[in-house]
């Protein structure tokens, strides 16, 4: 069961939608067309390159002019970027294989009372369809990254707040300098990246959870059902994950 409340304070910090697809060689040609068609949500625009650099120790016979000749690079020596922003600080970066929305503004997916997140996928999306006309998808994936409260850095207060995936009865987080959990596992026809992280900064201890979710090779003309799956999936993993201090947390209390 996915959670139904927009929370004041949400742990969730970056929330990130990509699809991937095949090498699309026009896809310079069609950035400015895509460009007007965003332009009222993502008004600020940049193009950036990517340089590749090898290290490699390949004797002294080898000339310089030899290791370029034999990379797999675009004329530019890198990969192009474009990469569009809004001003509620939305990222969207295009690439000729791949089309990412990363946000750290968003505090829900689609519930009422306040700005939805499938709302910006879809506006991005269906202008890139429309301006591509690709018809599958390699990959979907819905990312969500959380940063979540630990109070007391002990077994009990922890367990307390989550659900957890350590093994506490082996290692007690009260000796742990770090400690992190990974796993990626089959939801149906779909797959979940679950990581749980014991973070330390100078001393200071966050738990980062972090949930990936991903399709692999739709239809384009599903690519919003699909992503609707996904943020089920992740919503009720992250249910399961967290207890009511967090709730009481994510609510505005301590």
């Amino acid at each position: 069961m996915a959670i139904k409340e927009v929370f004041p304070n949400p742990t969730v910090t970056q929330v990130i939608f990509q699809i991937k697809f095949p090498n699309l060689f026009y896809i310079e040609s069609k950035i400015g067309d895509l460009q007007l068609e965003i332009m009222e949500k993502f008004p600020k625009s940049a193009l950036l390159i990517r340089r590749q650099v090898v290290f490699a120790d390949l004797g002294s016979k080898v000339e310089a002019q030899d290791i370029q000749n034999g990379l797999n690079l675009e004329e530019d020596g890198g990969r192009k970027i474009w990469q569009f922003q809004s001003e509620k600080n939305v990222q969207l970066n295009v690439l000729s294989n791949s089309l990412d929305i990363t946000s750290t503004y968003h505090k829900t997916y689609n519930l009422e009372g306040s700005e939805k997140f499938r709302e910006i996928i879809q506006f991005v999306v269906d202008r890139f369809l429309k301006i591509t006309s690709i018809p599958m998808i390699n990959r979907i994936g819905l990312r969500y990254i959380d940063e979540c409260p630990i109070p007391k850095k002990d077994n009990q207060t922890y367990r307390s707040y989550y659900n957890t995936a350590f093994p506490l009865e082996r290692f007690n987080l009260a000796h742990a300098h770090e400690m992190d959990f990974k796993t990626v596992v089959k939801r149906g026809k779909y797959f979940l990246r679950f990581i749980e992280s014991l973070q330390n900064t100078n001393e200071d201890y966050t738990l980062v959870l972090d949930f990936d979710g991903f399709a692999l090779n739709i239809s384009s003309k599903d690519y919003l059902t699909v992503t609707d799956d996904l943020h089920e999936i992740i919503s009720a993993e992250f249910e399961n994950t967290i207890r009511e201090p967090v709730y009481a947390y994510m609510r505005g209390g301590e």
